[in-house]
């Protein structure tokens, strides 16, 4: 019989509904009773025993709030009767002992990828148009358009037959509610580059205008995708009076990796004799680049070349419990193996600052990541706002209550391995095991943060359903619910409802997990976010981002 309820630490004193709860019903636990005060809904949680004004909230044993006023054991926690409230920080030299998961199972294990000669293997390869300023945006999408439909990389093809047989309804006077949408069109051309995974585009709206600053940083990600491992050619289109200079983008590409060597097409505008010409020399040029990159084939590489991001977006009161933890073994397992493991996200670091410092490898590590995220906190406070605000109405409504819970879930999908570096935005990950990287917790800009440091698979959890992806760096939705993998099943990949259900535990789950990064990598599997071309990309301009 499935658990009612789940305690997540011993230290905690609320529990949290795996199920719809009734007010009055009466919950056993470990041998105590309580009386329900009020209905649970699942993913909620309520108290375990009387709270007074102020009382201290602890779960997943960290403090996560404080009680607003006097509440009886079996009140549910919500936003009126608790408030976010964290430990203070700082840093203690901690003898912090981590024992890796038993990887036996993977050890001799190996992924088919693309190798690149700096030594990097790249779990897909594609090629990357990238503009310098906005201006260039529109000729961007001209390209876009012209390429992904004679190439076969379009994926919206049923939408534009159904639209088309609306207007042929509209034209012979039928009535248009009468014309059927057919989910299995497509009209897309079989692939003409059958080793290249795909042509990406990095719309965005910088470059000139801001600060030079603005412009600065946004040099440092255009240059850290262009190096990324899963890209192997590039074609950059600039206006020609913009900040981001061409000049200035290539010098940060070389600070970056003084040996790169990829295929790089310039095209400036202001430079050309028209933009039909322009865009005439792009396609063509990039045409024979295509022809080029697609001679690379996929060959065997050990798992500690991989590169995987954690993320977590759209999360629910079950993110902590199920899909956060078991990412997190998965995680563990990678860096037993000597890969490369990603955590971004600092809002929802929040209240598990000093787990963070304590499982830090050196002072240094540990100091990095103090500054950055004092920084960081002291900007929010500064325009009136703080992480404390970071969880959504969607978030909140899903029994992630205060701040502080978010981060103490969040946290988890890192695994429990030490902290190897902490790194600034835009700079890449260079160790093997587990790194921090700054990024704001909104989901774009932490994915679009994450890819600059590397990541050549994003891990994705969510409980709300999260429609996005990355350009250039696969990404893998992992569900914390059946609900949910059932009701969004066209953008879900992994479920891991089975957790809730106890039908799985997260050792099994994790496994699972890795197992399908395996396939991904080699490309033996496609995730959603890829078949739907969600490719989405937002600069972080340094601002206020939970």
């Amino acid at each position: 019989m499935m658990k009612k309820v789940i305690k997540i630490n011993n230290n905690d004193n609320v529990l949290v509904a795996l199920t719809n709860l009734n007010k009055h019903e009466v919950i056993s636990y470990e041998g105590n009773n309580y009386t329900l005060q009020n209905d649970v809904p699942a993913k909620h949680k309520f108290f375990m025993q009387d709270m007074q004004y102020g009382s201290e909230v602890i779960m997943y044993g960290v403090l996560v709030g404080k009680t607003q006023y006097d509440l009886g054991a079996g009140s549910i926690m919500n936003t009126e009767n608790t408030k976010h409230a964290a430990e203070p920080y700082v840093y203690r030299k901690v003898d912090y002992k981590w024992q890796a998961p038993d990887v036996s199972k993977f050890q001799d294990r190996t992924f088919k990828g693309y190798h690149r000669k700096n030594g990097q293997v790249g779990t897909a390869n594609y090629w990357l148009f990238i503009p310098t300023v906005f201006c260039e945006n529109r000729n961007l999408d001209i390209i876009k358009e012209a390429l992904y439909n004679a190439l076969g990389y379009a994926v919206d093809d049923k939408y534009k037959h159904y639209a088309n047989e609306l207007v042929n309804a509209l034209k012979n006077g039928e009535n248009i509610k009468d014309v059927s949408f057919d989910p299995l069109h497509d009209a897309k051309a079989s692939r003409i580059f059958k080793n290249i995974d795909g042509i990406k585009f990095l719309n965005h709206s910088g470059g000139c205008g801001g600060t030079r600053q603005d412009a600065e940083v946004l040099s440092h990600l255009l240059a850290a995708y262009a190096d990324h491992p899963n890209v192997a050619g590039i074609t950059l289109l600039s206006l020609g009076c913009q900040h981001l200079q061409v000049s200035d983008f290539k010098k940060d590409l070389l600070a970056r990796n003084p040996l790169f060597d990829k295929p790089l097409l310039v095209f400036e505008q202001q430079q050309t004799e028209s933009e039909e010409e322009l865009v005439r020399q792009a396609i063509q040029q990039t045409f024979e680049g295509l022809m080029a990159i697609n001679e690379i084939e996929r060959t065997e590489a050990p798992l500690r070349k991989l590169c995987v991001g954690v993320k977590c977006g759209g999360s629910d009161g079950f993110s902590g419990i199920s899909a956060n933890p078991a990412v997190g073994h998965c995680a563990d397992l990678l860096v037993g193996l000597g890969a490369k493991v990603l955590l971004a996200e600092f809002p929802e670091l929040c209240g598990v600052e000093q787990e963070i410092i304590d499982r830090s490898i050196d002072q240094p590590t540990a100091e990095k990541f103090i500054r950055l995220m004092t920084e960081y906190d002291e900007l929010a406070h500064k325009v009136g706002s703080g992480f404390y605000m970071n969880p959504s109405p969607g978030n909140i409504k899903d029994g992630l209550i205060t701040d502080a819970i978010k981060s103490a879930g969040a946290a988890k999908k890192a695994g429990n391995s030490p902290i190897v570096d902490v790194l600034d935005y835009t700079e890449p990950a260079t160790k093997a095991g587990l790194s921090l990287v700054c990024t704001p917790g909104n989901d774009v800009e932490a994915t679009t943060g994450k890819a600059a440091a590397g990541a050549t698979l994003i891990l994705f959890t969510t409980g709300l359903g999260t429609p996005t992806g990355n350009p250039v760096c696969p990404t893998i939705k992992v569900a914390t619910n059946t609900a949910l993998a059932q009701r969004m099943a066209d953008i879900i990949d992994i479920d891991t409802g089975p957790v809730i259900r106890g039908e799985k535990d997260i050792t099994e789950m994790g496994e699972d997990i890795l197992e399908y990064c395996i396939k991904v990598a080699s490309g033996e599997e496609v995730p959603k976010a890829v078949q739907l071309n969600q490719d989405d990309f937002i600069p972080w301009k340094r601002g206020v981002s939970l």
